[in-house]
């Protein structure tokens, strides 16, 4: 099973830098922010849930499918974001 290091979680904010696991996330949670403080990376920023935490944990036994155009176009819009500076 793969382990994503670089996945930081707080009692009010989930936080990871993976950009498969943020698109899949954000298709069913809105990303709250995302965290440049870093300069050569990213962090994007959920509210913490039972929810979310269960989708992590089935992402990461892939458990989760998803409409491949839809995946690919939320990438998409991820991406734009994140060079956009939005």
């Amino acid at each position: 099973m793969k382990m994503d290091k670089k996945i930081i979680t707080n009692q009010q904010f989930y936080k990871t830098s993976d950009l498969g696991l943020t698109t899949a996330l954000s298709l069913d949670f809105p990303i709250k922010t995302i965290d440049r403080n870093d300069p050569r990376k990213v962090l994007f920023v959920f509210d913490q849930t039972d929810e979310l935490d269960n989708f992590v944990d089935k992402y990461w036994r892939s458990e989760i499918t998803v409409e491949p155009e839809r995946f690919t176009n939320q990438m998409k819009n991820i991406k734009t974001r994140i060079y956009s500076g939005e």
